[in-house]
């Protein structure tokens, strides 16, 4: 709620819904963020079908993760039944997450990543580099 308010204060919109029931009409909105969403969504596939109706031809779908194959995915994965935010969460790979994008019919993918080390170790900002499978945190953009 609260990065809620502060986007209202800058203008922006804000819809309140779950990914498996987005209130909007088919082919309604340009672009679709989800990030650090995926682990929390209790139907992955429902909701990536739900963000392909919602969007125009054409959209883009992005969405940032922490990849359960990474160095930090790996300590999320060890701690997460420790920790009350992850303790419900499921962690995807990134393969994981194109494939069931791929399933509902995106296509076109960029991905990016960053976080190279661990998390202790940051001490600045982190570069960002395109690809995965070394940085912890990606992010994936696919067209419909």
């Amino acid at each position: 709620m609260r990065m809620g308010k502060v986007a209202k204060r800058q203008g922006i919109e804000v819809v309140s819904a779950i990914g498996e029931y987005l209130p909007f009409i088919n082919e309604a909105v340009d672009f679709v963020l989800m990030v650090t969403t995926v682990c929390f969504l209790d139907d992955v596939d429902k909701s990536f079908r739900e963000v392909y109706r919602i969007l125009k031809n054409g959209g883009v779908f992005i969405i940032g993760l922490v990849d359960r194959e990474s160095p930090l995915g790996q300590v999320y994965l060890r701690n997460k039944d420790k920790n009350p935010f992850y303790r419900h969460a499921t962690f995807y790979s990134t393969n994981e997450i194109v494939e069931a994008m791929k399933m509902v019919g995106f296509k076109g993918f960029s991905f990016c990543q960053t976080i190279f080390g661990h998390l202790a170790d940051v001490t600045a900002d982190e570069p960002v580099r395109p690809g995965y499978g070394e940085g912890s945190f990606v992010v994936v953009a696919g067209k419909k």
